[in-house]
């Protein structure tokens, strides 16, 4: 399998940490924001593999597939051996 990532995935999942950091600036470390960033992106090389498949729950991730890994949800498309990452969104933000 071969795994392609957009930038709106990154992006999300960055900009999502550094929020928090700026938020908690006095108790959330800089070691723990990047592992957590690590954590988040090394989940994206499971799916398909550990991470079940599931239907999407917002609107316009429709007519993709969807997994979930611990706080972060992940849409994704296959085509033949190459599996897209459409985008991430962590557990608080998952609305339309």
């Amino acid at each position: 399998m071969k795994y392609e990532v957009k930038q709106r995935c990154y992006r999300n999942i960055f900009t999502f940490y550094q929020n928090v950091a700026k938020k908690y600036k006095y108790t959330y470390s800089t070691f723990l924001m990047h592992k957590n960033i690590d954590d988040a992106v090394n989940a994206i090389y499971r799916i398909e593999q550990t991470l079940a498949r599931r239907k999407p729950v917002m609107e316009r991730w429709q007519g993709w597939h969807m997994a979930k890994a611990g706080k972060w949800y992940y849409a994704y498309t296959i085509d033949g051996d190459t599996i897209t990452i459409q985008d991430a969104c962590h557990e608080q933000n998952i609305h339309d």
